[in-house]
C-alpha cells in the first residue's frame, strides 16, 4: 500500500467533509493528510428533508467532500449534492467530490427507447451542484467518465486487494473472471500476483439470478480466485463457483471485489459456498451477518495522495 506523502505545507487550503455514506473512511482519509474534517449542522426535518449547514466559511479553499453513495444510494446522493450546494454558498474556491463507490454506474446504458440512463441522470445532477472535479475507485463501467462534463479520474484498489491475497495463494490459484466485462479486471489481478486467468461465461436472467453457461480456461484441482469489481447480491459470484466447482475445481474459493454491498441474498449465497477468504476494499461500510472470514483492507492512503496531488494539480497514479 502506497504511504500518503502528505505534510503540512503540502495541504494547506485543504478542507475535508463527509457525509453519512462512511463517517469512517472519511475520518481516515482526513487523519492521513493530517487535517481535521470539517464541523456541519446534518440534520433531518420531521418530513425527511435533509439540512446541511457548514459552520465555518471556506472561502478561497479547496474543498473535498468524501462520499460514497452506497446504500441506500438516494439518500447519500442527496447528501452529496447538498455538501457540495453548502460548499459553494461558504465560498469554496474549487470543489472536488471523492466517491469511491459511485451508485448508478451500471445504469450507462438503455435497452429501449422509455428506459432511463441513471449514470447520466446523476451526472447532470452532481455537476449542476457545483462540482469542479470527480474521483472514484473501480467504476463498474469505464463509461461513467464520458457521462461528466468535468475532469473524472479513477483510482483502482486492485493493488492494495492483490497485497492483501498474495499471502493466500499458491502455485495452484487461477484468477477467475466471472464474465467478459470482468477480464481486463481479471487480467489486473493476474498481473499483480502472476497467475493464470479463466473466464466465466454468464447470461443474466434478472436483477438477481445469473446463470454460468461455461468456463474457459483450467479450474479443475486448482484454488479459483473469483474477482469483481462489486458484489451485491452475490448472484454473479455464486454463479460463478458453482460453474468452477462443476469443472473441478477445488472448495476452497478466494473472492475478491472492491465494493462489499451485500444485499438483499447475498449472505445466504456466500454461506452456502465453500469460500476460503473474502476480501474487499473500505469503499463503503460492510458488514455480514454470517461467519465468514473476511478482509476489509483501507483505501484511505490512495486518497489522501490523490487529494494532495490534486490540489497541488500534480501527476498521481490513476487508472485510465
Amino acid at each position: 500500500m502506497p504511504q500518503c506523502y502528505c505534510c503540512h505545507a503540502v495541504i494547506m487550503g485543504v478542507r475535508v467533509v463527509g457525509g453519512a455514506g462512511n463517517p469512517t473512511l472519511l475520518t481516515a482519509t482526513a487523519h492521513a493528510l493530517g487535517v481535521d474534517t470539517e464541523e456541519l449542522v446534518f440534520e433531518r426535518f420531521p418530513d425527511g428533508e435533509l439540512h446541511v449547514v457548514l459552520r465555518r466559511s471556506q472561502r478561497g479553499e479547496h474543498v473535498f467532500i468524501v462520499q460514497p453513495t452506497g446504500p441506500p444510494v438516494d439518500e447519500h446522493l442527496v447528501e452529496l449534492v447538498m455538501l457540495v450546494d453548502a460548499s459553494r454558498r461558504a465560498g469554496a474556491a474549487r470543489v472536488t467530490a471523492v466517491v469511491p463507490y459511485f451508485g448508478y454506474a451500471r445504469q450507462d446504458r438503455r435497452g429501449s427507447s422509455g428506459e432511463a440512463i441513471g449514470a447520466k441522470a446523476m451526472a447532470r445532477l452532481i455537476e449542476g451542484a457545483g462540482i469542479d472535479h470527480l474521483v472514484v475507485v473501480d467504476p463498474h463501467s469505464a463509461a461513467l467518465e464520458t457521462m461528466f462534463d468535468i475532469p473524472v479520474e479513477t483510482l483502482s484498489a486492485v493493488p492494495a486487494l492483490s497485497a492483501a491475497l498474495r499471502p493466500l495463494i499458491d502455485e495452484h490459484t487461477v484468477v477467475v473472471a466471472p464474465d467478459l466485462g470482468a477480464v481486463k479486471l481479471a487480467e489486473r489481478y493476474a498481473a499483480d500476483l502472476d497467475l493464470p486467468v479463466a473466464i466465466v461465461r454468464k447470461t443474466r436472467v434478472s436483477g438477481e439470478l445469473v446463470r454460468a453457461v461455461d468456463v474457459v480456461g483450467d479450474v479443475r484441482d486448482r484454488q479459483p480466485l473469483i474477482v469483481d469489481d462489486m458484489i451485491t447480491t452475490a448472484g454473479t459470484i455464486d454463479a460463478t463457483a458453482r460453474a468452477c466447482l462443476k469443472r473441478g475445481c477445488r472448495p476452497q474459493l478466494l473472492i475478491a471485489a472492491t465494493h462489499g454491498l451485500f444485499v438483499g441474498p447475498a449472505e445466504d449465497r456466500l454461506a452456502r459456498l465453500p469460500v476460503r477468504n473474502l476480501v474487499v476494499s473500505d469503499t463503503i461500510p460492510t458488514s455480514l451477518g454470517i461467519d465468514l472470514p473476511i478482509a476489509v483492507v483501507g483505501i484511505q492512503a490512495m486518497l489522501a495522495d490523490a487529494i494532495a496531488a490534486l490540489h497541488r494539480d500534480t501527476a498521481f497514479a490513476s487508472e485510465p
